[in-house]
């Protein structure tokens, strides 16, 4: 009997190493990098450059943000150059870094490997993103917009800045593995179909991801856009708006010029200050979404009026106690 019992374990410590190898080195699984080359016209640049600082704000995290000012605004000089941390101070499941998307760190890239890193989350290596980069969104973009990411990203002047490697924690470190995907890359909607288009612009900017409660990393989808996600900060903790059509807790009362207004109030630089002492800051980057087009940002508004509207007040900045 006792022989038996133990063959049984064996088999099972077999069968648990032989996944865990599999989730390990084997994964991910995405299909190779196309045989791409993106012609970098001055259109493709200049549209490029609109999406990656004001859309999907790539320029966000793979700059240096001064967060002694509000907002935490992106440094002159630093556009690209990598290095801004998300550390298990902050929750995360390990230390992560953004990376080097400058021309000194992307030179040995092709454009079909920047263009799966960007939309599956698998990069030249064949490593896996932490989801910190929102490939899941991005995968779900017109490869036309992605083309003048890359084409933009290319233009950016070289910086030589060499950034971390991640230590990534268990379990972590195998689950990481297990969520990049194929992109599902769509059309984009014309300006005129004011809805989808604004759903489109939703997407880019990865709205959802910090405006919804996550559960163990995963956003709660029932809860979509309803605010109260947790940013910490060493002075204490911000949560996120909700920004669902909710008229006592959300957006429910906003006119499109409020909405509007409410991004456009931050193209002035006085309206981001150095903050006091013990202040706490807000992770939402209001400089760079202060350059969203007016006419891209109504259609955002017009969307975001369509969800359904949850009721859940928000305490924006909750200092911690001394």
């Amino acid at each position: 009997m006792k022989k038996i019992v133990l063959t049984i374990l064996v088999i099972i410590v077999i069968v648990i190493g032989v996944a865990a190898s599999y989730v390990k080195f084997g994964l991910p699984r995405v299909a190779p990098a196309t045989d791409l080359h993106v012609d970098a016209t001055p259109e493709r640049i200049a549209h490029g450059k609109y999406l990656a600082n004001h859309v999907t704000i790539c320029m966000d995290c793979h700059s240096t943000r001064d967060w002694s000012r509000f907002s935490g605004p992106p440094e002159p000089g630093t556009l690209g150059k990598g290095g801004e941390t998300f550390d298990k101070k902050m929750g995360f499941p390990g230390n992560f870094y953004a990376r080097n998307i400058t021309p000194a760190h992307l030179k040995n890239w092709t454009d079909g490997e920047i263009f799966r890193a960007i939309t599956t989350g698998v990069n030249a290596k064949g490593e896996a993103l932490f989801p910190l980069m929102p490939y899941e969104s991005y995968g779900k973009m017109d490869k036309e917009d992605i083309y003048d990411i890359i084409a933009y990203v290319r233009s950016l002047p070289s910086i030589e800045h060499n950034v971390p490697d991640h230590t990534v924690d268990f379990p972590m470190n195998f689950i990481i593995n297990t969520i990049p995907g194929e992109a599902h890359l769509v059309q984009k909607p014309p300006k005129s179909d004011t809805l989808k288009y604004g759903a489109y612009l939703l997407n880019a900017s990865g709205c959802i991801e910090c405006h919804t409660k996550a559960d163990k990393g995963q956003i709660i989808m029932d809860l979509a856009f309803s605010g109260g996600r947790d940013f910490k900060f060493p002075q204490g903790v911000t949560y996120s708006a909700n920004i669902t059509p909710d008229k006592k807790t959300g957006l429910g009362n906003w006119t499109a010029e409020d909405f509007v207004a409410r991004f456009k109030a931050y193209n002035d630089s006085t309206n981001y200050p150095t903050l006091k002492v013990g202040q706490l800051n807000t992770i939402m980057p209001w400089v760079m979404y202060a350059g969203i087009d007016t006419a891209d940002l109504r259609s955002m508004y017009a969307y975001l009026k369509t969800i359904k509207p949850i009721s859940n007040k928000v305490d924006h900045f909750v200092l911690a106690e001394k």
